[in-house]
């Protein structure tokens, strides 16, 4: 049996990426649905800082938390997998916090969830803005994206 590291009492956003580490990752996930699901591999926090006069967080998962939340899913967790709609949002998410390598597995939208998204991954470090991986070629590659979930 394979050790795991359950990520719920985290804050923030991150990556999963898809590698055979011997180690699983797991989430709580699916809004009130309250899932588990695992994934093998290596676990990076993204784009995830406070600010300090108001504690606040700031990271993609505020966007995140707020659409999942929002009219659309209302908490539900979208468990029945996503649409392109949400894609889009999910990869206009990105694009605003400067992850251009990571784009949304629109082949696995029915896999993914609230706080448990496949992704591909386009390329390791590079210059300002792009993710702080070396040696996991070849490319792409898949992984998930994860975060609090709203429940």
């Amino acid at each position: 049996m394979k050790p795991v590291i359950e990520l719920w009492e985290g804050v923030g956003f991150g990556l999963i990426i898809e590698w055979p580490s011997g180690v699983l990752f797991s989430n709580q996930t699916g809004g009130t649905s309250t899932l588990h699901p695992q994934a093998e591999g290596a676990f990076v926090p993204l784009r995830n800082d406070c600010e300090r006069d108001g504690n606040r967080l700031l990271s993609p998962e505020s966007e995140l938390l707020a659409y999942f939340e929002g009219p659309k899913h209302r908490g539900t967790g979208a468990t029945q997998g996503l649409d392109p709609d949400d894609a889009d949002f999910i990869g206009s998410v990105l694009s605003r916090w400067r992850l251009p390598q990571v784009s949304v597995d629109r082949a696995r939208l029915a896999e993914s969830h609230e706080a448990w998204v496949h992704v591909l991954i386009h390329g390791d470090a590079g210059g300002d803005g792009e993710l702080p991986l070396q040696g996991f070629a070849p490319y792409p590659r898949t992984g998930i994206l994860t975060w609090s979930n709203s429940d």
